[in-house]
């Protein structure tokens, strides 16, 4: 098939060509294009059409593979991989908010257990979480190392108690 002959079959089924892409993307912007694309591979490709088939049936295939193309990786491209538990930030858009009420309620409830420590108990084990070592914390209250130790031990294990009893077994904290 000549050149000339290959634009004569291409521009018969032009109107026909514009309809298909209309209705592939619901779009005239998009169509336009669709239709640009398809014309330019079918020129690009004139000579792998073979004479005695369905000229129209070619054209309209290139279209339709350029179109499920295009939608493949426009798909891909706005698929957003999330390893979250749920599928809530998904759909959160561009902007995310934090919201840290529930940490800040978790706070509370355990500086309020905390202040209801006894004091002996409370001010070695303010004074360990703060960073102090155990010999610090000795020579500050004059207390002896073994003393400091165990009452940091027995803070934290009345802690773990009340924390326990606050949240039972599926939600427990191990202090």
């Amino acid at each position: 098939m000549s050149a000339i002959e290959f634009y004569d079959r291409f521009n018969s089924v032009t109107s026909l060509l514009n309809a298909f892409a209309f209705n592939l993307t619901k779009n005239r912007d998009d169509a336009q294009d669709l239709y640009q694309e398809t014309a330019f591979r079918a020129i690009k490709n004139r000579e792998k059409f073979t004479p005695g088939t369905n000229f129209k049936a070619w054209l309209m295939t290139i279209m339709k593979n350029i179109f499920i193309n295009d939608y493949r990786k426009r798909v891909k491209r706005n698929t957003i991989m999330d390893a979250t538990d749920n599928n809530y930030f998904i759909n959160s858009g561009s902007r995310t908010v934090v919201n840290e009420g529930g940490a800040n309620i978790l706070i509370d409830e355990l500086t309020n257990m905390i202040d209801a420590l006894d004091d002996g108990f409370k001010i070695p084990f303010l004074m360990h979480y703060q960073g102090y070592k155990y010999h610090e914390i000795a020579d500050q209250m004059e207390l002896p190392l073994g003393t400091v130790k165990s009452r940091i031990f027995f803070a934290r294990k009345e802690l773990k108690k009340n924390i326990e009893v606050r949240y039972p077994l599926e939600t427990n904290l191990a202090v």
